[in-house]
């Protein structure tokens, strides 16, 4: 902890003396800097209004992808994300095959609890019943990350994790043809290609890539393939409207390790336990995008997409003290189990923006509308093969077949009053319908599953902005959200479990009041504190019968409450002193301090209902601080990041060993990454990226279920070079 108070002072002593400095000279709007530093703007957020959004009053987050800020070539979530403060990582793996964040005590696994968007239209599996991310967007193509928190879930969604919406590339419209390539290799047999053709003819614009990954990875068994596919082709038909189609598709093959034991991690961090697990998720998400420009004041959106594909694995399902050897009756490896999800979900979304005087100045409305139908196929505990390869074919039928399904329609207004120049407040309002059914039989069970459910969730909220003359801002936000108790918390596939017939939502609200603002090009800052009640999770309770049976009682098992402050600054080490000069040495502090905590409610342990009040929320470290240098110079970006993650609890008891690792604290860790970008001759570049430059042993995450059970270890030192070409 000594380096993380450290860094921040620095950084706040530093942003000091760089405002004091430039209240000694005039401010300018703009400064003439060369091209390499103009991409390296100060970090931003969102305006006032975009497109058909409002955004006012809201925390929000504007983040420009880099070469020279991140690890673009592996999808690095941990430095892409460094100058959002309170992003928690689950790093599974090396190879960014995964995007697993979360935030205010928020659970990561596949980003389920934040809903998460491309180009403006949702890429999580199925929004509510099974929301987790399998889709892998190739960081290379991205141009740009717009990140709204908790308050998201009026304008987009119901989820505590807010929204972040990927915005891809677009071809260069002053060419008809335009090319860019890269290519990176390192260690690990790691390689990544990056590949894309863009352009504009006429009234038709397109962009498409292909890009390919494979490695090693760090750990023995732990060998990947992953593949995206992207096109866009957009047609201008006049200066007002246009419509674009799209097509996005990822899919990739990854072997599992699997996961170790405390005593496993402490002898060998790097050891694999499973040879025998493989994970594959295919999506695929066609889209058409038409937008309509009636006039300056009105501005029309719809968005129609699909989703479909499927998630598949087959692995040797047990904790990591039990080894996968030949089993001495059959002869033969034990069989492993074959699970398989189908997603086919259909999404149509209409928004309408206007704007209108309220006396002299200039207010905004917006609407929309949302349809959602989506199936869900869930095919489980399939008694697979007993060999070593991927393969998905059955000796034994599925244990689970489900047929799930979800309807849902929503409705939301918000609109942005400019009450003097200076101050807006931005009320709005959501109506969101749900119904869902499950069909089929576990196999384990008594009774064949049906299970039916309508619920209707109005939600609301305040925004207020006040904006001053030095360029800053004062803002607040209270809105509510809830979040759908997925299919697994109502189809549980044991024998003892009952479930509770009035189980309910999760429901609460964020909160937030934050200044952000900069100081000419110098100094750039954000400190928000935050407040998010997080009612009714879903869990499980011990109860015992008239007849002195005991069992499992899937029901709400208490409150929780995240709480704390987020802070962000940048400042120019060099500009702070000269702000002609050509070159510049930043130094940027990402700190957030999150007091997750239950404050009612009980849950099983060893039998026996516990309280949790007081207990740790799961996955919530209370410090999380990444801070870095970035050196911008000519044709030279590099930038050198520490991170720092404080300790945490893997579930809601707060256990602190367990035999098998599958829960336990997750230990505070700290490490280093560095990105160098290099271009010359105006259209080729160099890179090149170390992660966990000191070898740091660590591992983010403890799981009970897949891809484990046990401690996953997260990668050790790798690195990888890379050219590229632009044309």
């Amino acid at each position: 902890m000594n380096i993380l108070y450290k860094t921040s002072l620095a950084a706040l002593f530093l942003g000091c003396a760089g405002f004091a400095h430039a209240q000694n000279k005039s401010v300018k709007d703009t400064l003439q800097l060369d091209s390499v530093i103009i991409k390296e703007s100060r970090p931003k957020h969102l305006p006032n209004v975009s497109g058909t959004n409002i955004f006012a009053g809201k925390r929000t987050f504007d983040i420009f992808l880099d070469a020279g800020k991140a690890n673009l070539a592996n999808n690095n979530a941990r430095m892409t994300f460094a100058k959002v403060p309170g992003v928690n990582v689950w790093e599974m793996d090396g190879a960014g095959l995964q995007l697993n964040i979360g935030t205010r005590g928020t659970d990561t696994h596949r980003s389920i609890e934040t809903n998460i968007r491309q180009n403006g239209y949702n890429t999580n599996s199925d929004m509510f019943g099974y929301p987790e991310n399998h889709y892998n967007v190739p960081f290379q193509a991205v141009s740009e990350i717009q990140i709204v928190r908790g308050s998201a879930a009026l304008q987009f969604g119901s989820q505590f994790g807010g929204m972040v919406n990927f915005k891809l590339k677009e071809g260069d419209s002053t060419k008809v043809f335009g090319f860019e390539s890269e290519q990176s290799a390192g260690s690990n047999r790691f390689f990544n290609s990056y590949n894309a053709i863009g352009g504009k003819v006429g009234k038709v614009s397109y962009y498409a890539f292909y890009s390919a990954r494979t490695g090693d990875g760090w750990r023995p068994d732990a060998a990947f393939n992953s593949r995206a596919y992207y096109a866009n082709i957009k047609y201008q038909f006049n200066d007002k409207g246009s419509i674009a189609f799209q097509f996005s598709r990822s899919d990739y093959r990854q072997q599992i390790a699997g996961g170790l034991t405390d005593a496993q991690f402490d002898a060998n961090n790097r050891q694999s336990t499973r040879a025998r697990n493989f994970f594959n998720p295919e999506i695929n998400i066609p889209a058409l995008l038409f937008n309509y420009q009636f006039d300056k004041d009105t501005r029309l959106e719809v968005t129609t997409h699909v989703l479909f594909g499927q998630r598949n694995s087959v692995q040797f399902i047990n904790t990591a003290n039990i080894p996968d050897t030949v089993n001495t009756s059959l002869k033969t490896f034990n069989p492993r189990q074959v699970d398989r999800d189908y997603y086919a979900g259909f999404t149509t979304e209409a928004r309408l923006l206007h704007n209108y005087k309220l006396g002299d100045l200039k207010s905004s409305f917006t609407a929309g509308v949302r349809y959602f139908e989506e199936t869900t196929k869930r095919k489980q505990k399939g008694t697979g093969t007993v060999g070593s390869d991927f393969d998905l074919s059955l000796v034994k039928d599925y244990g689970i077949d489900l047929r799930l399904h979800t309807l849902n329609y929503a409705a939301f207004a918000e609109n942005m009053f400019q009450v003097t120049k200076a101050f807006t407040v931005t009320p709005g309002v959501r109506f969101e319908q749900i119904n869902t059914t499950n069909t089929g039989v576990i196999v384990n069970r008594t009774v064949p599953v049906s299970y039916k459910d309508k619920r209707n969730f109005p939600l609301f909220g305040t925004g207020l902005q006040y904006q001053l003359n030095n360029g800053s801002q004062f803002y607040g936000n209270i809105s509510q959200a809830y979040r759908p108790y997925i299919y697994a918390a109502v189809t549980p596939a044991d024998q003892l479990t009952i479930i509770d017939p009035n189980i309910k939502d999760s429901k609460g609200y964020d909160a937030d009041l934050g200044y952000r603002g900069h100081i000419s090009t110098v100094f750039s800052f954000d400190v928000d504190a935050f407040y998010v009640y997080y009612g009714k999770r879903a869990g499980t309770l011990t109860q015992t019968d008239a007849n002195n049976v005991t069992h499992l009682y899937m029901t709400n098992i208490g409150n929780g409450v995240a709480k704390g402050i987020e802070a962000f600054t940048e400042v120019s080490l060099i500009r702070s002193f000269d702000q002609s000069a050509g070159s510049d040495l930043r130094l940027f502090n990402s700190l957030s301090y999150t007091h997750g905590r239950y404050t009612s409610g009980s849950i099983n342990q060893n039998g026996k209902n516990v309280s949790l009040v007081g207990n740790h929320l799961e996955g919530t470290p209370d410090w999380n601080d990444r801070a870095g240098l970035t050196f911008l110079s000519g044709h030279v970006s590099s930038t050198l990041q520490y991170s720092y993650v404080g300790k945490s609890f893997s579930d809601a008891n707060n256990t602190t060993f367990n035999a098998t690792g599958a829960t336990g604290i997750v230990p505070s860790y700290h490490l280093f990454d560095w990105a160098f970008n290099y271009s010359f001759l105006k259209n080729y570049h160099l890179t090149a990226n170390v992660n966990n430059i000191f070898n740091a042993k660590y591992f983010t995450r403890r799981i009970n279920m897949y891809p484990g059970p046990g401690i996953l270890p997260a990668d050790g030192r790798t690195f990888n070079i890379g050219f590229g070409v632009k044309i």
